[in-house]
């Protein structure tokens, strides 16, 4: 093993807005052409010339290529038809039109990123979107996105409080849960998409909500666990990505402890659990390690520490390309500021055989670009004793302590 095969399980894509038009259904195209001469970007990296990297295939392989990176499951990054900001953090659709509008707006995202992986098929595992307030639709769209062989599988959003709709622990959900078995699709839940949104024009709004994001997102974990969904579906995979990996080992020991006492009978606390969680047929930690993985994306020394808590199966680091805190134009220095000392078999199963195995890559096919691209196992293993200028990704921040 001279190089490692590096894929990254979180990098985000998406068409330049007017692209999309031709991916809608046509009775929606004289209307998105009104709202795309009035709408106006919200976020200054889609407006930049390097926007580009989200959708120009040929500029994307070549700035992967000089990362090391061989293979990408890629979410949705640019602005879908009819969505007042990005799909992972737009607020709910108020009105039953604006919510046809995004399913056909998420419809033609989807297309658009079969097309943009078929450009690169062994290197691109896309995740197609649904829209949870319209669950026939989330049902139907299940079954489209694997038709169309977006073997990133399906991104199941957040839903904030005060959403309109219910939970994810909800018994309404279970055709979802049913049409993803069936399907055989992998389920992602992506952070920065499950909280209230920042924007209530209070000062600190923006720092609180960073602070609890990754709480937000974190709650999927518990909602499926204790619902029964993963019992109900034991083929189901759940990713939880882009919302740090330390905070699982304390997590999946507090989950075990409340499972226990769920299940413990005539206990005061059983009375109130439920029948569900209180009858589970593994713990909480034997879910995780059947079921679960976690998109560790710019995963920091800290983290990696707790790998074997996490279970080396279970991670899949992630880039975050092009995000300015993913590990940028700096990948080959984080990789040796996180996997330095560590045995080079667990940072091939981290970095890329974990991911290949969750979304289908075929390790085979990627070597050939591998040898050539890949960060060497040497290069790897060598500390990086100072970080380097202009680095901007949180991997680099000094973190003593555990992390989300």
């Amino acid at each position: 093993m001279g190089r490692y095969t590096v894929i990254s399980a979180d990098c985000h894509a998406g068409a330049d807005l007017l692209d999309y038009r031709d991916y809608l259904e046509p009775a929606f195209r004289d209307e998105f052409d009104s709202w795309a001469a009035a709408y106006v970007n919200p976020f200054a990296d889609l407006a930049d010339a390097d926007a580009e990297r989200n959708w120009d295939s040929d500029r994307r392989n070549a700035d992967l290529d000089i990362e090391g990176v061989a293979g990408e499951v890629i979410y949705p990054n640019t602005i879908p038809p009819f969505f007042p900001s990005s799909s992972l953090a737009a607020v709910p659709p108020e009105t039953a039109r604006e919510l046809e509008l995004r399913c056909a707006g998420l419809r033609a995202h989807n297309r658009w990123l079969a097309d943009f992986c078929s450009l690169s098929p062994q290197r691109r595992a896309g995740v197609g979107q649904v829209m949870l307030q319209d669950l026939d639709h989330a049902v139907d769209e299940v079954k489209q996105i694997a038709a169309l062989g977006l073997r990133g599988g399906v991104l199941l959003p957040g839903i904030p409080p005060g959403a309109g709709i219910p939970q994810l622990y909800a018994e309404h959900w279970e055709p979802l849960w049913v049409a993803c078995a069936e399907a055989g699709v992998v389920i992602n839940h992506h952070g920065g998409n499950a909280g209230p949104s920042p924007l209530d024009g209070w000062g600190s709004s923006f720092a609180i909500w960073v602070y609890e994001t990754h709480w937000f997102a974190h709650r999927a974990l518990w909602h499926l666990i204790f619902s029964g969904a993963m019992d109900r579906h034991p083929d189901l995979t759940v990713v939880f990505t882009e919302q740090g990996a330390g905070w699982i080992p304390a997590t999946l020991d507090s989950l075990d402890v409340a499972a226990a006492r769920y299940a413990r009978e005539g206990s005061a606390i059983a009375r109130f659990a439920g029948p569900t969680a209180g009858s589970l047929s593994l713990k909480p930690s034997e879910f995780w390690n059947r079921q679960c993985y976690v998109g560790a994306s710019f995963m920091r020394p800290v983290e990696c520490a707790e790998r074997h808590t996490i279970g080396i199966d279970r991670i899949m680091w992630g880039s975050d390309y092009p995000h300015l805190e993913g590990t940028g134009t700096f990948t080959r220095e984080a990789l040796r500021y996180t996997f330095s000392g560590v045995p080079p078999q667990e940072v091939a199963a981290m970095l890329g055989g974990n991911a290949a195995a969750v979304y289908g890559f075929d390790l085979a096919a990627l070597q050939p670009l591998a040898d050539s691209i890949g960060p060497t196992v040497a290069e790897v293993a060598e500390p990086l004793t100072a970080v380097p200028a202009g680095a901007s990704s949180t991997v680099f921040e000094p973190d003593p302590i555990r992390t989300w």
